[in-house]
Formats: structure tokens, C-alpha cells, sequence
């Protein structure tokens, strides 16, 4: 067994491969949320900029997302809670913790992740203030 590294158990080929891999688009929210997490463990900047919201992966600064995922090793992720963001929605959040090992020490990172879906497939819009998450979901 591969243990996929978003820490949900799963088999890698049976989790967060298939959309890295490009074999099938994640159908949650929180599954996408899973799979950029997976791809940052694994350094797949190309899963993360095409999972990002189309109107902002022309000006990713990918250098810099590159440099990110790679000075740290991911070493676990937390899903806290998932607002909306199933099959039939069109907007989501997931609040979660990503810890990592960087440069000696564990860091956690906590955000609140806005998805929205656009012609059937869920993107990564932006981070957003836990307080405002519902907020910035309505339609």
C-alpha cells in the first residue's frame, strides 16, 4: 500500500492520484482540498496551478510556488470543517491545519479555503478569513 499524504487513509491510486495524475477532476471540495495538499507533499506545481480559479492561474507566480513547496516537507494534514462544497454545489469551504517540517521545526498552517465549481469542476479560489468564509460564499 501507498498511503496517499493527505493523511486520509486511503491509497494514494484510490485517493489523490487520479486527479493529480490527471485520470479524473476531484468531485468535492474538500477533495480537491486533499489532492493541493498532496500535490504541495509532493512538489506537483503543475496540479496547483491547474486546480487554481482559471481567471488567476495566468498570473501565478510560479517561481515562487515552486520555491514554497519545495523548501518544506509536508508532514500532515487536518481536515476541520467543510461548509457546502459536495457534488451539487457551486461553492465551498474547507478549513483546515497543514503542518510541515521547515528548517528544523514542525509549522502548522490553518486556512479557511474558498472552492467554487465552474462547468462541473471544483478550483481553489483563495484563502479566506475564517469570520468572513460565509460571507464570501454567497452567491
Amino acid at each position: 500500500m501507498n498511503p496517499c499524504p493527505c493523511c486520509s487513509g486511503l491509497d494514494y491510486d484510490a485517493c489523490c492520484g487520479p486527479a493529480i495524475e490527471g485520470r479524473a477532476w476531484p468531485e468535492t471540495a474538500e477533495a480537491l482540498m486533499r489532492s493541493r495538499y498532496t500535490a504541495f507533499a509532493l512538489r506537483n506545481v503543475d496540479w496547483l496551478k491547474e486546480s487554481l480559479w482559471p481567471k488567476y492561474q495566468k498570473t501565478l507566480d510560479v517561481p515562487g510556488l515552486t520555491e514554497f513547496a519545495h523548501s518544506r516537507q509536508w508532514v500532515g494534514l487536518d481536515i476541520q470543517k467543510v461548509e457546502q462544497g459536495g457534488a451539487g454545489d457551486t461553492t465551498g469551504m474547507v478549513l483546515f491545519v497543514a503542518r510541515a517540517l521547515e528548517s528544523g521545526e514542525i509549522r502548522e498552517h490553518r486556512e479557511a479555503s474558498l472552492f467554487r465549481k465552474k462547468k462541473g469542476r471544483w478550483y481553489y479560489v483563495a484563502a479566506v478569513a475564517e469570520d468572513q468564509a460565509k460571507v464570501l460564499r454567497q452567491p
